[in-house]
């Protein structure tokens, strides 16, 4: 079995962006359907490349050649939720993102600064006044799909950080989507920092319908490049997805 993932789902310049990558990776673990699952990336997604799908038991890996891209399985299903916060509060915070000047990542198509608007992206999250979480308002259009969801709660958890000063590439991500945002109207995605170890920082995101309902969350964990590097060649030290929490 092969997957192709379309270059319009850009992150890096060269590679494609990691949660709608593990969003699409996820739908191939039989364990992983319809409950929470977990993506471990080892390498960049590519671009328009057939990546092969080997099955083992309940986890899949997913190979571009002889590298080895990702692997998935089941996620945890007590992975708590960051607290949601209104439509009003989400826009307010959109004026603080950090993004646009210095985005590491201008050709990301969820929050980068050099795309065309589609999908209800890009996304702009800043940080929320007196609290340590950062929030944006995504308002998807009717192409809406997993894999989109999983996109938009990965961007907004790098910038609970510094990606400015120091970019980051995501690792591993675990998420529930428990129901799809509807089509036309604003929802919120919110993001707060859990942990930061080292080059490493531990996050959560949840998406919330604008009654405040949440429809999907994530946890995920980011890695810091190093000095003058845009993109790792692998991500090393990732722990097998079994670990995701």
């Amino acid at each position: 079995m092969d997957v192709v993932i379309g270059s319009a789902y850009r992150g890096p310049a060269d590679s494609a962006n990691g949660g709608y990558a593990c969003g699409v990776f996820s739908t191939l673990s039989p364990s992983a359907t319809g409950a929470p699952a977990a993506v471990v990336l080892h390498a960049p997604p590519p671009l328009a490349s057939a990546l092969d799908v080997r099955g083992h038991g309940a986890r899949a890996q997913v190979w571009h050649g002889d590298v080895l891209v990702a692997t998935v399985g089941p996620g945890s299903s007590t992975m708590r939720a960051v607290d949601p916060v209104t439509v009003e509060e989400a826009r307010r915070a959109e004026s603080s993102f950090a993004g646009r000047e210095g985005h590491p990542f201008p050709t990301c198509f969820v929050c980068g600064v050099d795309v065309e608007p589609a999908l209800g992206f890009p996304l702009t999250p800043g940080r929320l006044d007196g609290r340590d979480l950062v929030a944006c308002t995504w308002t998807p259009d009717a192409d809406v799909s997993t894999e989109l969801v999983w996109s938009a709660l990965d961007c907004p958890g790098g910038w609970t950080c510094d990606p400015v000063r120091e970019p980051m590439v995501l690792g591993r991500m675990s998420a529930l989507v428990l129901e799809l945002p509807e089509p036309g109207r604003p929802h919120v995605v919110v993001g707060g920092l859990w942990r930061r170890n080292g080059r490493t920082a531990h996050i959560g995101t949840a998406l919330y319908d604008p009654a405040g309902r949440l429809l999907a969350k994530a946890t995920s964990v980011w890695i810091a490049l190093e000095a003058g590097r845009q993109a790792p060649p692998e991500r090393r030290g990732m722990a097998d997805v079994h670990h995701t929490r």
